[in-house]
C-alpha cells in the first residue's frame, strides 16, 4: 500500500496522511484535477464517489456524493481556495444534503494537499484541519482515518493502468 503514515494531532486539530507513488508529480496531480479520475479513488472502496459539480479554480466549487453498499448516499462539497498546479491544492470540505446544499452538522474542515518529487516517486501529503476538538473526534469516530487510508490505497492501481497503457 502506498500510505506511509497517518497522524492525528489533537493540539493542532489536524490529521495528516502521507503516501508515495511510483509516478511523477504531474501524473499524480491529474488524479485531483480530473473529476473522472478523482471518482475512482475519493472515498473508500465500499463508498465510491460521484462528482456532479467540479469547478477546478480558486473560489470554484465541487459537489459529490458517495454511495454506500446498501445504496445510501452521503453528500459532500468542496470550495477550492488555492490551486498551484502541480504541487499544491487547498479546499474547504463539508457535508451536503440530498440537493448538494451544505449542512452545518459537522462543520467544515480545511484540506491542504502537497505533491513533491521524492527520489523518482511522488510524495503526497494531505493535511485536514478541524474547527474544534469535538469535530475532529466525531470525524475520527465516523471512520475518516481508515476511510482516507482505503481511498488513497486505490491510487496505485489507477496509476498502474496508465503506466501500462
Amino acid at each position: 500500500m502506498s500510505v506511509i503514515s497517518s497522524t492525528k494531532n489533537l493540539e493542532a486539530l489536524s490529521f495528516t496522511l502521507v503516501a508515495e507513488f511510483d509516478a511523477g508529480v504531474e501524473r499524480v496531480w491529474q488524479l485531483w484535477e480530473d473529476p473522472r479520475q478523482l471518482e475512482r479513488w475519493w472515498g473508500p472502496p465500499t463508498w465510491p464517489a460521484t462528482f456532479d459539480r467540479f469547478e477546478f479554480q480558486p473560489g470554484g466549487k465541487a459537489g459529490y456524493y458517495m454511495t454506500g453498499p446498501e445504496g445510501e448516499k452521503a453528500g459532500g462539497w468542496w470550495r477550492f481556495t488555492t490551486i498551484q498546479a502541480p504541487n499544491k491544492l487547498e479546499f474547504d470540505d463539508g457535508f451536503a444534503d440530498e440537493n448538494g446544499e451544505p449542512v452545518d452538522t459537522l462543520g467544515i474542515t480545511h484540506a491542504t494537499v502537497a505533491l513533491e518529487e521524492s527520489g523518482g516517486r511522488t510524495r503526497m501529503t494531505i493535511v485536514s484541519t478541524f474547527e474544534s476538538e469535538d469535530q475532529m473526534e466525531q470525524m475520527v469516530q465516523m471512520g475518516m482515518e481508515e476511510g482516507m487510508k482505503e481511498a488513497v490505497g486505490q491510487i496505485d492501481a489507477i496509476l498502474a493502468e496508465h503506466a501500462n497503457a
